[in-house]
């Protein structure tokens, strides 16, 4: 008996330092990509932005990811708040762009507010509420007036390359 929590103890806190290191991780990813970096030449600069890493063959992201992107933006115009430009990037054309974001997996999304940083990382599929929630954040020193806000919404393929 005396073995047996000795053990769970153990698995638990193994659990709890994989878990701290992983949100230190995407903690560290995210104070690293604050200023504008690669990957967002495409990008206006009227507005927040979501990087968007995909594949080709991503059924999550075609299925999953894509639509509640398209959700987004369509929630984004009704609300008239401001204009949202998804930049889509193939990870498998551009890897060391992958790399240099840290994507580890597709689909992944990073939410970059109206500065160019990024502000929030998504692993895996996010929803369109979770992404809007982010944005919101994002944006809350310096949230546009509903009167100077565009509705529209901007899906741009990434086209530079890395070397």
């Amino acid at each position: 008996m005396e073995t047996l929590l000795i053990r769970l103890g153990l698995a638990a806190g193994i659990a709890i330092f994989g878990w701290l290191l992983y949100v230190g991780w995407r903690r560290m990813q995210l104070a690293r990509l604050r200023a504008p970096k690669l990957g967002l030449e495409g990008w206006h600069g009227d507005g927040p932005a979501i990087l968007y890493f995909t594949t080709p063959d991503c059924v999550p992201c075609k299925t999953q990811q894509q639509p509640e992107l398209r959700k987004l933006a369509e929630q984004l115009a009704e609300q008239r708040e401001y204009t949202l430009q998804v930049i889509q990037i193939d990870a498998t054309q551009q890897p060391k762009l992958a790399d240099y974001w840290g994507v580890l997996s597709v689909p992944t999304t990073f939410v970059i507010n109206s500065r160019g940083q990024a502000r929030a990382m998504n692993p895996g599929v996010a929803s369109a509420e979770k992404l809007l929630s982010q944005l919101q954040q994002a944006e809350q020193p310096d949230a546009p007036t509903p009167d100077s806000a565009q509705s529209q919404a901007k899906f741009v393929k990434y086209q530079g390359r890395i070397e």
